[in-house]
C-alpha cells in the first residue's frame, strides 16, 4: 500500500516537542498503520498500541486477528485503477480576496460555543467527535483488485495429507506461495484452486480475494462513467461533503490537521485535545516532558497508559514461542539423523563428552541437522527478544508488570550431556540426567531405577586398553607399563608415595620465613576457633580461672586432605598499666582422636623455636605472639590446643631482674589485676593430598596378593609412608608413632588391624639388607 501525506502546514510557536507532535498529527495514525505490519518498536508504541480510530478499522482488526492466530507473514498482490483527482474547493478559496471559508453554519456555531478557553473535553465532544481530526485536501479516485495470503511459517513445513501429488510437504514453501501469488493475474482460476487446496490440506495459509470498485459496477472496463470511490475503502464509499472525516485506510490522498482552519486561539488547545483523543483515547491528557510522552490518566481510567490487550497478546506470543521451542527440540531428538547417530555410538566402553564430540564432527548428516536446529533457534530467539523489548516498552507505565518467561538456549554441551543421559541413564523406561563429573544419574522423582551399568573408561596411562567382554564395567586389558588387578589397571612399578599422601611444598625456606613474618594469608590454614572459657575480641578477667583452653580445629570432614603446621600467631591485648603477662602452652593433635592423643610442643627447649613478641601501634598494650616452626620443625596437625595462663611480672629485690608470681597465690583475690583480650588466632601451614582408599588397597595386598610381586611392592610403599610420617614427629629422644595415629583415625582401622600391620612391616623390614629399625613412642590408643 502507498501512504502519502502533505506536511507543508506551518503550525504555531509551541515548544519544540509539541511542534514535532503537532506536525506528526497530519499522518500519525497512518504511519503507525504502515509500521504495524513489521512489528517495529518506537518510543510511542505504548501510546498507539490499541487506541485511536485506526485500530478500529476493519482491515487492521482483521490483520491483528490473523497475527494472533499465528499468521506471521502476509503476501499481497494487487492492481489499482485510478482516474480522477478531486480537490477540496473550500480550502482553495481560503485566501481568495480575503473571503471567509465556505464552511457549514453548524461548524461555526460549535466553534463559538466553545468560547475563548475551552477545556480539552469540550473540544473533543464538540469538534473532534463530530468532525474528526483531519480534513481532506485531495484524493485520487478509482478501484482495486487484490489477493492476500496470510502464512503461518510454523505449520508450513508440516507434512500434510493431500491427494494432489503436485502439492506436498516438500513443495509447499514460501517460494511456492510467492510463485502462485505472482501468477494470480495471469491464471486466476487455476491459482485460486491450488491455493484453496493448500489451505484445506495444511491450515498453514489463509487466502483472501478482494475486489473493490465503483458502486453498481460489476467490471472495470469503463471507469470514466461511474460514480467515484476512494481506492482501498472497505465501505466502497466516502463522504467528501463533510470534509472533516478521518478515513483509516485510503490509498492515494493528501491530508491536513483540522487546526489549520480554526481560529488562532483554538489551535494549540485543539492539537492537545486531538493528541489526547488519538493517543489516550480520551481517557487522559497527553503530556510530554524531558523527551518522553505519556497520558495523564483521568480518575475514571487509572490504567489508560497500559494496553492490556496488546500485552496479553504478546505474552501469548511468548508462550507460543516456548511451545515452538520445545517442538523444535523434540523434532531434533525424533529426527532420523539423531536416531542414526545414537545407533552408531560404541557401547563397549565409556564415552565422555570429548569422545562424543569427536564422533559428532565425523557425522556430516547429524552435524547438518544440528546446524538447522541452531538456525531455527536463533530466529526464534531474535523474535522473542523483539517481543520482550516491545513488552518492556508498552508496560513501563503499568502498575502490574507482564509475565516474561523465555526458554534457556541449549548449546552443544547440553546435547552432549543429553546423549550421555540416553546412553547411561535410560533404564526401565525412565530417562534421567547424567553427570560426567560424578559418574552418576539423577533420576525422575529421586529414584535410582534409571541408572544403567557404566562401561569402563578406555584411554592412556592407568585407563583400560579394552573393557572385559563378559563384564564391560571392568577392564579387560591394560596399557603398556600397567597390570590388571581386581578389574582395574595398576602400575607394574611401585607408585611414588606422593600418590597416597603428600609431604612437601613448593616453598623454599627463605620464602616460607618471609611469608610467616608477614603473616601472609596465602599460607593460612582455615581452622575453627572453639573455647568455653572466652570469646575472641571480648575482654575477660584472666584471673578467674587458673588455666583457659583455646582450640583451633581444621576441617576434618575433608577426608582427601591432611594439614601441615608451619607456625602460630596470636594477637593479645592488655589494659593499660596491667602487670599481667600471658603464658601459652601448645598441644598438637596430628590426625584426630581424643585430647589425650595430642603431644606437647617443647617451646624454647633443645633448640626448638620460642615465641616472638611484637608491639603493635595501638592505644592498648597489644602484642603479636608468633611461633615460627618453618620447614625444620613442621608437623602434621588436625587440632591445636592452646592453654592460656597468666602471671604477674614484678621487679626483683635488686631491681635488675624480673620475678613472676601466680595471680591468686600472692595477691589478694579481690584486687583487680586488669583485663585481657585476644583479637585473633591464626594457624599457618598448607594442606596436602591424601588418598585413604589407595592406602587401604595397599593394606589389602598384604593378605591377598593379586599378582606376583605386588605384596612386596605394597610393603615397601607402606614402609616408606611410615618412615616419612614418623619423621615429622616432634623432637625428643624417641620419635612418636604418628603412623599408627594415621591408620587409627584417618583410615578408621581397629586397634587389632593397626597392630597386625605394624607387625607385618616390622617383620618385612627385618628381612631387608642393611636396615636399622627404630623404636617409637606410642601416642594413639
Amino acid at each position: 500500500m502507498i501512504w502519502r501525506c502533505s506536511t507543508g502546514a506551518e503550525l504555531f510557536s509551541l515548544m519544540a516537542l509539541w511542534e514535532w507532535i503537532a506536525l506528526s498529527l497530519h499522518c500519525w495514525v497512518l504511519a503507525v498503520a504502515a509500521g504495524s505490519d513489521q512489528h517495529a518498536t518506537s518510543p510511542f508504541d505504548w501510546l498507539l498500541s490499541d487506541k485511536g480510530p485506526f485500530h478500529r478499522s476493519p482491515e487492521y482488526t482483521d490483520f491483528v486477528d490473523r497475527s494472533r492466530q499465528g499468521f506471521s507473514t502476509r503476501y499481497k498482490i494487487y492492481r489499482e485503477f485510478g482516474r480522477w483527482k478531486v480537490n477540496n474547493l473550500a480550502v482553495e478559496r481560503k485566501n481568495f480576496l480575503g473571503s471567509p471559508l465556505p464552511l457549514a453554519p453548524e461548524f461555526f456555531r460549535n466553534i463559538r460555543l466553545l468560547g475563548r478557553r475551552p477545556t480539552l473535553q469540550q473540544i473533543t465532544e464538540n469538534l473532534i467527535k463530530k468532525y474528526g481530526t483531519h480534513f481532506l485536501l485531495s484524493a485520487t479516485l478509482g478501484g482495486e483488485e487484490s489477493l492476500t495470503i496470510f502464512v503461518d511459517k510454523r505449520k508450513l513445513s508440516k507434512r500434510s495429507e493431500t491427494s494432489d501429488p503436485s502439492i506436498n510437504s516438500t513443495t509447499v514453501t514460501l517460494e511456492t506461495l510467492h510463485q502462485l501469488a505472482a501468477s494470480y493475474f495471469i491464471d486466476r482460476d487455476s491459482t485460486l484452486r491450488r491455493l484453496h487446496h493448500i489451505q484445506i490440506a495444511s491450515t498453514a495459509i489463509k487466502v483472501t480475494e478482494t475486489r473493490t470498485g465503483p458502486l453498481g459496477c460489476s467490471n472495470y472496463d469503463n471507469l470514466d462513467s461511474v460514480s467515484s470511490v476512494l481506492v482501498q475503502s472497505p465501505e466502497n464509499k466516502i463522504q467528501l461533503q463533510g470534509s472533516f472525516l478521518l478515513h483509516p485506510n485510503p490509498s492515494f490522498y493528501l491530508c491536513q490537521g483540522l487546526q489549520l482552519i480554526l481560529p488562532e486561539y483554538l489551535q494549540e488547545r485543539f492539537v492537545q485535545a486531538a493528541l489526547s483523543y488519538i493517543a489516550c483515547n480520551s481517557e487522559g491528557e497527553f503530556i510530554c516532558k524531558g523527551n518522553d510522552c505519556w497520558c495523564q490518566c483521568g480518575p475514571k481510567f487509572p490504567e489508560c497508559n497500559c494496553p492490556y490487550m496488546d500485552i496479553q497478546a504478546m505474552e501469548e506470543s511468548l508462550l507460543r514461542i516456548s511451545e515452538t521451542w520445545n517442538a523444535y527440540n523434540s523434532d531434533f531428538e525424533d529426527s532420523d539423523e539423531f536416531k542414526f547417530f545414537m545407533k552408531r555410538l560404541p557401547m563397549n566402553y565409556f564415552l565422555n563428552t570429548s569422545a562424543i564430540m569427536h564422533l559428532w564432527t565425523m557425522d556430516s548428516n547429524f552435524q547438518h541437522r544440528y546446524e538447522q536446529l541452531e538456525t531455527s533457534m536463533k530466529q526464534l530467539f531474535l523474535k522473542a527478544q523483539k517481543i520482550v523489548h516491545k513488552l518492556f516498552s508498552l508496560s513501563k507505565r503499568c502498575h502490574k508488570q507482564p509475565l516474561i518467561s523465555l526458554p534457556r538456549q541449549r548449546s552443544s554441551t547440553y546435547w552432549l550431556n543429553r546423549i550421555q543421559s540416553f546412553l547411561y541413564c535410560n533404564e526401565n523406561g525412565l530417562l534421567g540426567s547424567f553427570s560426567e563429573e560424578t559418574h552418576s544419574c539423577t533420576c525422575p522423582n529421586d529414584q535410582v531405577a534409571c541408572l544403567g551399568s557404566l562401561p569402563c573408561i578406555v584411554g592412556d596411562g592407568s585407563a583400560c586398553l579394552t573393557c572385559a567382554p563378559d563384564n564391560r564395567t571392568r577392564c579387560g586389558t591394560c596399557n603398556t607399563g600397567y597390570m590388571l588387578s581386581q578389574g582395574v589397571c595398576k602400575p607394574e612399578v611401585a607408585d611414588s608415595t606422593e600418590n597416597y599422601i603428600g609431604f612437601e611444598t613448593d616453598l623454599q625456606d627463605l620464602e616460607m620465613k618471609y611469608l610467616l613474618q608477614k603473616t601472609d594469608r596465602r599460607i593460612e590454614v582455615h581452622a575453627i576457633f572453639i573455647s568455653n572459657d572466652m570469646r575472641l575480641n571480648s575482654w575477660f578477667d584472666p584471673s578467674w580461672r587458673k588455666r583457659m583452653l583455646l582450640t583451633l580445629k581444621s576441617n576434618k570432614y575433608k577426608s582427601s586432605l591432611v594439614h601441615m603446621i608451619l607456625g602460630l600467631s596470636l594477637q593479645i591485648c592488655l589494659t593499660k598499666n596491667s602487670t599481667l603477662e600471658p603464658v601459652l602452652a601448645v598441644y598438637v593433635n596430628p590426625f584426630g582422636g581424643s585430647h589425650s592423643e595430642s603431644w606437647f610442643m617443647p617451646v624454647n627447649e633443645n633448640s626448638f623455636p620460642d615465641w616472638e613478641r611484637t608491639k603493635l601501634d595501638l592505644p592498648l598494650q597489644c602484642y603479636n605472639w608468633t611461633l615460627t616452626l618453618g620447614n625444620k620443625w613442621k608437623t602434621f596437625f588436625e587440632t591445636v590446643h592452646i592453654y592460656l595462663r597468666s602471671r604477674i611480672k614484678s621487679n626483683g629485690p635488686n631491681g635488675n631482674e624480673s620475678i613472676y608470681y601466680e595471680p591468686l597465690e600472692f595477691i589478694d583475690p579481690s584486687r583487680n589485676l586488669g583485663y585481657m583480650k585476644i583479637n585473633n588466632i591464626q594457624v599457618f601451614g598448607y594442606s596436602m593430598h591424601f588418598d585413604p582408599e589407595a592406602i587401604r588397597d595397599l593394606i589389602m595386598q598384604l593378605d591377598y596378593p593379586y599378582t606376583q610381586g605386588s605384596q612386596d611392592s605394597a610393603l615397601l610403599q607402606l614402609l616408606e609412608i611410615r618412615d616419612r610420617v614418623n619423621k615429622l614427629s616432634p623432637p625428643g629422644q624417641r620419635r612418636l608413632d604418628l603412623f599408627s595415629c594415621l591408620l587409627r583415625h584417618r583410615l578408621k582401622l581397629s586397634t587389632s588391624e593397626v597392630v597386625r600391620i605394624q607387625s607385618a612391616l616390622q617383620a618385612y623390614n627385618a628381612k631387608l639388607p642393611n636396615t636399622v629399625d627404630y623404636d617409637t613412642t606410642k601416642l594413639c590408643s
